[in-house]
């Protein structure tokens, strides 16, 4: 059996490596802060406590921590590339136990300063990210300056868990406990590849989010002053620009660029998306990379923030996006910072945010759901404007949708809808009023004459089904809409009548309120609605809900419901009956075969199949011929991201569509 020359693994007491180490452990820049909280500082604690009670054989493994041998400047490092947080968090249980028994037992004081410093040196042997290592040696140190003592940080907090959980009599119980803890230490060679390994064995501790895998693979390989310069120039403007958004924004920045969904539930998906787009670089063209990425966060910022934009039409606009959450942010992103750099005017950019709000609020008025709607939009854009009022156009529901959902259905983003009917600035102070409540009082009256007590069950019923519509709401100052919250509509005209709001003042000349008025407010009301959020002049089918094919989702495994999946799927304007991604698979690849052999080869044979020139092992087969097999044993995922491939590669995706059924669009 051969042996591994670049990773040397060896079962070590976790201790006694801390203690005999002599070189600083050096949490390398591009490694994530300290995270982990009390709850778990709590169960180390106990688990310490566990094996100081068992027999004196029994030891606790805690996993592996992963390192690398270096020297800098003379002086040897050892890299802590994984293990960073359970390292950290037992050198603080550590020093707790230290500043616990270092004046009533200084033997055992003299042996954990051993694990806690550099020998000949008053300094952590454990150095933290730069950011914070001075926060760490101060606690590890017990030494503060003026002001500490208002300074908050994981460090001084799981620090003080500890202290306020061992007391002095149970320091020899911990440190039992603690000389008992073991680990595989895994040293790496100039050889090994330490961001494969570092993948792999994320197996303990919190698992690193994507955002945060995505910081080690650019930095990760790059000398310390490389690091250090990246991480200065780029990666920190991005965490500051984005804040705690950075991982939306990394997921934003990746639907914008390849036009494609970018899973997350379930997945790396974020960071699988990222290391497909972005293979290894050298210094320089990592550095242009991360300038990009860099602008676009300062972007991404002002999508967070448009007060933030000084262009008051602009900023107001992408407030007015930022009503429908931010779903769209991968679309509007790419237009914003094109205008901010130059290459794009204002009206431009101004014209696609209203276009997106047209959308959004069309399908959601309708009932249609918003997802998965923005990779399609974005390879739309990067073809011309004209293709993506196309690609609009056909996912935009009619007037006459719009009308029948309005007159009957509840107005979603009420506040919205009417604050830019009637010319509300954004931020004034107004409250949305049902003109007639939602939770109407007995004596509550439309006409002065008829109380609510006295109309009939189909009346107040009908009432009812309409006090969420559009034609029932209004907007009012927030002092008036104080005080006739609940009213009677006679009692609401005269505060109305002293409104600022035209729209709104205009409901005092109504002497009747009911059913029939808030029907014919609707009417009047909606046209306003499709003036404001017009459709695009192109005239397309409204799709209904198809799915392009390259934003159909894919599942591992065979999801229960799959054979039910689609509804049907369009395929360059024919109908096909085709119900389940199998069946599905295999008609494309067929129908391909036929249409374009080439591309389908050129595919299979850059991704090793399903094509195969015979059937070299048992399994699900279709001969295609007398020499060609379709391998039919994938699970759904592998066969959709097939489909998507070969129809991309043969460039005919954009014309194929997904119709989901009921069951499928739930799973």
């Amino acid at each position: 059996m051969g042996s591994a020359t670049n990773v040397d693994a060896t079962a070590v007491n976790t201790i006694e490596w801390l203690a005999q180490t002599r070189a600083a452990i050096v949490v390398p820049v591009y490694q994530r802060q300290y995270r982990w909280d009390i709850g778990g500082c709590e169960q180390l604690l106990a688990d310490v406590r566990a094996v100081a009670d068992s027999d004196g054989r029994s030891m606790h493994f805690i996993g592996s921590i992963l390192s690398a041998a270096t020297s800098q400047a003379g002086a040897d490092e050892l890299v802590l590339i994984d293990g960073q947080q359970r390292i950290t968090t037992l050198m603080l249980l550590v020093a707790a136990l230290h500043h616990t028994v270092r004046d009533q037992d200084p033997a055992l004081a003299a042996q954990l300063l051993r694990v806690l410093t550099v020998p000949g040196q008053e300094r952590t042997k454990l150095r933290p990210h730069r950011e914070w290592a001075d926060v760490f040696q101060s606690v590890v140190l017990s030494v503060r300056s003026p002001g500490d003592e208002r300074r908050e940080s994981r460090f001084d907090d799981n620090y003080a868990f500890f202290r306020s959980q061992v007391a002095p009599e149970d320091a020899p119980r911990v440190w039992r406990g603690i000389q008992r803890l073991e680990h595989v230490s895994i040293t790496l060679q100039t050889g090994a590849n330490a961001q494969q390994i570092f993948e792999s064995l994320n197996s303990t501790g919190e698992p690193l989010r994507d955002h945060e895998l995505i910081h080690n693979y650019i930095l990760m390989g790059l000398g310390h002053a490389q690091q250090t310069a990246v991480e200065d120039e780029f990666w920190l403007p991005i965490e500051q620009a984005t804040g705690e958004q950075i991982a939306a924004f990394w997921r934003h920045y990746l639907i914008m660029t390849t036009g494609r969904e970018v899973t997350v539930a379930g997945e790396r998906g974020v960071y699988d998306a990222f290391r497909a787009e972005v293979p290894r670089l050298d210094f320089d063209t990592l550095r242009a990379h991360a300038a990009q990425w860099r602008d676009y966060a300062q972007a991404y910022r002002v999508l967070l923030h448009p007060d933030d934009e000084p262009d008051a039409a602009v900023s107001r606009q992408l407030g007015y996006v930022a009503t429908f959450g931010r779903g769209m942010y991968p679309l509007v992103l790419r237009a914003y910072h094109e205008w901010t750099a130059g290459h794009s005017d204002r009206a431009e950019l101004i014209e696609l945010l209203e276009q997106v709000q047209a959308l959004l609020l069309r399908r959601q008025i309708v009932g249609i759901s918003n997802d998965r709607l923005v990779a399609r939009l974005c390879r739309a854009r990067a073809e011309g404007p004209a293709q993506l009022r196309h690609a609009i156009s056909r996912i935009m529901p009619s007037d006459e949708r719009v009308r029948v959902a309005l007159k009957y259905g509840d107005l979603p983003h009420a506040a919205y809808v009417l604050g830019r009917i009637a010319g509300i600035e954004a931020g004034r102070p107004v409250d949305v009023d049902h003109i007639f409540p939602l939770a109407p009082a007995d004596d509550w009256t439309g006409d002065g004459i008829r109380t609510w007590a006295e109309l009939t069950d189909d009346e107040q019923n009908s009432h009812r089904a309409l006090a969420q519509s559009l034609g029932n709401l209004t907007l009012l100052e927030q002092p008036l809409a104080e005080r006739v919250f609940g009213a009677a509509f006679p009692d609401k005209r005269a505060v109305y009548a002293r409104s600022g709001i035209i729209a709104t003042a205009e409901l005092a000349t109504v002497d009747v309120w009911g059913t029939a008025a808030i029907a014919a407010r609707t009417v009047a009301l909606t046209e306003a609605v499709l003036q404001i959020w017009q459709r695009p002049a192109t005239v397309l089918i409204d799709d209904d809900g198809l799915t392009p094919v390259l934003d159909a989702k894919r599942r591992r495994g065979w999801p229960r419901g799959w054979e039910r999946e689609f509804e049907y799927v369009e395929y360059r304007g024919e109908h096909w009956e085709v119900h389940d991604v199998k069946y599905l698979f295999n008609r494309i690849f067929r129908r391909l075969w036929a249409d374009s052999r080439a591309d389908v080869v050129a595919y299979s044979a850059r991704h090793g199949g399903p094509i195969f020139s015979a059937q070299a092992w048992n399994g699900q087969w279709d001969p295609l011929d007398e020499s060609n097999f379709l391998y039919m044993g994938w699970d759904s995922k592998y066969m959709l991201t097939a489909v998507q491939g070969v129809l991309d590669e043969a460039g005919v995706a954009p014309e194929v569509f997904i119709k989901y059924s009921y069951l499928g669009a739930a799973m």
